[in-house]
Protein backbone atom coordinates (compact mmCIF):
# COMPACT_ATOMS: atom_id res chain seq x y z
CA UNK A 1 0.00 0.00 0.00
CA UNK A 2 2.66 2.13 0.77
CA UNK A 3 4.48 1.33 -2.05
CA UNK A 4 1.58 2.25 -4.91
CA UNK A 5 0.47 5.59 -2.58
CA UNK A 6 4.12 6.49 -3.01
CA UNK A 7 3.68 5.61 -7.38
CA UNK A 8 0.51 7.61 -7.22
CA UNK A 9 1.95 10.67 -5.26
CA UNK A 10 -0.81 10.44 -2.85
CA UNK A 11 0.94 9.43 0.85
CA UNK A 12 -1.04 12.39 2.39
CA UNK A 13 -4.27 9.87 2.50
CA UNK A 14 -1.63 7.45 3.73
CA UNK A 15 -0.49 8.90 6.28
CA UNK A 16 -3.91 10.35 7.93
CA UNK A 17 -5.35 7.51 7.93
CA UNK A 18 -2.71 5.44 8.64
CA UNK A 19 -4.58 4.26 12.64
CA UNK A 20 -7.46 3.07 10.57
CA UNK A 21 -5.37 0.37 8.44
CA UNK A 22 -5.81 -3.05 9.92
CA UNK A 23 -4.01 -6.01 8.88
CA UNK A 24 -6.73 -8.42 8.50
CA UNK A 25 -6.98 -11.98 6.74
CA UNK A 26 -9.39 -12.95 4.22
CA UNK A 27 -9.98 -16.49 2.63
CA UNK A 28 -9.95 -15.43 -0.56
CA UNK A 29 -10.21 -11.69 -3.03
CA UNK A 30 -13.90 -12.24 -3.80
CA UNK A 31 -16.57 -9.51 -1.86
CA UNK A 32 -18.14 -12.41 0.11
CA UNK A 33 -15.19 -12.72 2.14
CA UNK A 34 -16.22 -9.56 3.35
CA UNK A 35 -18.68 -10.71 5.91
CA UNK A 36 -15.28 -13.17 7.32
CA UNK A 37 -13.16 -10.03 7.63
CA UNK A 38 -15.45 -8.25 9.38
CA UNK A 39 -16.34 -10.90 11.75
CA UNK A 40 -12.73 -10.35 13.00
CA UNK A 41 -12.34 -8.86 16.78
CA UNK A 42 -8.96 -6.55 15.51
CA UNK A 43 -11.92 -5.31 12.38
CA UNK A 44 -14.76 -5.06 14.63
CA UNK A 45 -13.22 -2.43 16.98
CA UNK A 46 -11.95 0.14 14.42
CA UNK A 47 -15.49 -0.28 12.49
CA UNK A 48 -17.55 -0.61 15.63
CA UNK A 49 -19.68 2.80 15.30
CA UNK A 50 -20.14 2.65 11.59
CA UNK A 51 -23.47 1.20 10.08
CA UNK A 52 -21.35 -1.85 8.68
CA UNK A 53 -20.80 -3.16 12.13
CA UNK A 54 -24.37 -2.88 13.09
CA UNK A 55 -25.75 -4.88 9.96
CA UNK A 56 -23.25 -7.85 10.56
CA UNK A 57 -24.59 -9.03 13.69
CA UNK A 58 -28.12 -7.93 12.41
CA UNK A 59 -27.63 -10.42 9.37
CA UNK A 60 -26.52 -13.18 12.00
CA UNK A 61 -28.80 -12.84 14.65
CA UNK A 62 -31.41 -13.60 11.47
CA UNK A 63 -29.68 -16.44 10.15
CA UNK A 64 -29.21 -17.88 13.66
CA UNK A 65 -32.99 -17.27 14.09
CA UNK A 66 -33.94 -19.22 10.80
CA UNK A 67 -31.62 -21.96 11.90
CA UNK A 68 -32.40 -22.46 15.37
CA UNK A 69 -36.33 -21.61 15.63
CA UNK A 70 -37.50 -20.89 12.26
CA UNK A 71 -40.60 -19.58 13.71
CA UNK A 72 -39.39 -16.40 14.86
CA UNK A 73 -37.75 -15.30 11.04
CA UNK A 74 -39.55 -14.59 8.42
CA UNK A 75 -38.74 -12.64 4.73
CA UNK A 76 -40.40 -11.68 2.00
CA UNK A 77 -42.78 -8.34 1.60
CA UNK A 78 -46.11 -10.70 2.64
CA UNK A 79 -45.00 -12.51 5.78
CA UNK A 80 -42.84 -9.67 6.97
CA UNK A 81 -46.30 -7.37 6.72
CA UNK A 82 -48.29 -10.17 8.43
CA UNK A 83 -45.75 -10.20 11.11
CA UNK A 84 -45.78 -6.60 11.44
CA UNK A 85 -49.42 -6.47 11.60
CA UNK A 86 -49.72 -9.42 14.57
CA UNK A 87 -46.98 -6.87 16.42
CA UNK A 88 -44.12 -9.38 16.22
CA UNK A 89 -41.30 -8.21 14.48
CA UNK A 90 -38.27 -7.76 16.69
CA UNK A 91 -35.67 -6.22 14.28
CA UNK A 92 -36.82 -5.57 10.82
CA UNK A 93 -34.32 -5.90 7.89
CA UNK A 94 -34.53 -3.93 4.75
CA UNK A 95 -31.95 -3.15 1.80
CA UNK A 96 -32.43 0.12 0.36
CA UNK A 97 -34.04 -0.44 -2.68
CA UNK A 98 -37.61 -0.95 -0.89
CA UNK A 99 -36.84 2.92 -0.55
CA UNK A 100 -35.44 3.63 -4.23
CA UNK A 101 -38.57 2.12 -5.83
CA UNK A 102 -39.75 4.04 -8.94
CA UNK A 103 -42.76 3.40 -7.55
CA UNK A 104 -44.30 6.09 -4.99
CA UNK A 105 -46.36 4.11 -3.41
CA UNK A 106 -44.56 1.02 -2.81
CA UNK A 107 -41.82 3.48 -1.29
CA UNK A 108 -44.97 5.12 1.13
CA UNK A 109 -45.42 1.63 2.06
CA UNK A 110 -41.62 0.92 3.46
CA UNK A 111 -41.04 3.82 5.11
CA UNK A 112 -44.92 3.41 6.67
CA UNK A 113 -43.61 0.02 7.94
CA UNK A 114 -40.16 1.19 9.30
CA UNK A 115 -41.73 3.77 11.32
CA UNK A 116 -44.80 1.12 12.55
CA UNK A 117 -41.60 -1.14 13.69
CA UNK A 118 -39.87 1.68 14.86
CA UNK A 119 -42.69 2.95 16.73
CA UNK A 120 -43.56 -0.59 18.39
CA UNK A 121 -40.11 -0.74 20.08
CA UNK A 122 -38.70 -2.70 17.32
CA UNK A 123 -35.10 -2.07 15.61
CA UNK A 124 -35.26 -1.04 11.84
CA UNK A 125 -31.87 -1.83 9.94
CA UNK A 126 -31.23 -0.55 5.95
CA UNK A 127 -28.50 -2.04 4.37
CA UNK A 128 -26.93 -0.71 1.64
CA UNK A 129 -27.43 -3.11 -1.57
CA UNK A 130 -23.89 -2.28 -2.49
CA UNK A 131 -21.96 -4.00 0.38
CA UNK A 132 -21.79 -7.81 1.52
CA UNK A 133 -24.82 -7.93 3.78
CA UNK A 134 -27.30 -5.82 1.82
CA UNK A 135 -26.08 -8.67 -1.05
CA UNK A 136 -27.18 -11.25 1.41
CA UNK A 137 -30.53 -9.80 2.07
CA UNK A 138 -30.94 -9.36 -1.59
CA UNK A 139 -31.17 -12.95 -1.94
CA UNK A 140 -34.01 -13.36 0.38
CA UNK A 141 -36.26 -11.12 -1.06
CA UNK A 142 -34.21 -7.50 0.51
CA UNK A 143 -36.58 -7.89 3.64
CA UNK A 144 -36.35 -10.09 6.09
CA UNK A 145 -37.41 -9.75 10.35
CA UNK A 146 -36.51 -11.28 13.81
CA UNK A 147 -39.92 -11.90 15.54
CA UNK A 148 -40.03 -11.27 19.26
CA UNK A 149 -42.22 -14.41 19.54
CA UNK A 150 -42.89 -17.39 17.15
CA UNK A 151 -45.66 -17.21 14.40
CA UNK A 152 -46.41 -20.47 13.14
CA UNK A 153 -49.47 -19.37 10.78
CA UNK A 154 -46.67 -17.46 8.44
CA UNK A 155 -46.24 -20.95 6.85
CA UNK A 156 -49.79 -21.05 5.47
CA UNK A 157 -49.40 -17.57 3.86
CA UNK A 158 -47.90 -17.25 -0.22
CA UNK A 159 -45.27 -15.29 -0.71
Amino acid sequence: MLLQATRRGDMRAVTENKARIVLARAPSGYPHSLKDVLGEKSVMAQVKDTKAAQEVPAMQEFYDMITKDSDRACYGPKHVEFANERLAIKTLLLTDTWFRSPDVAARRKYVDLAESVKKLGGTVRVFSSMNVSGHQLEQVTGIAAVLRFPLPDLDHIEM
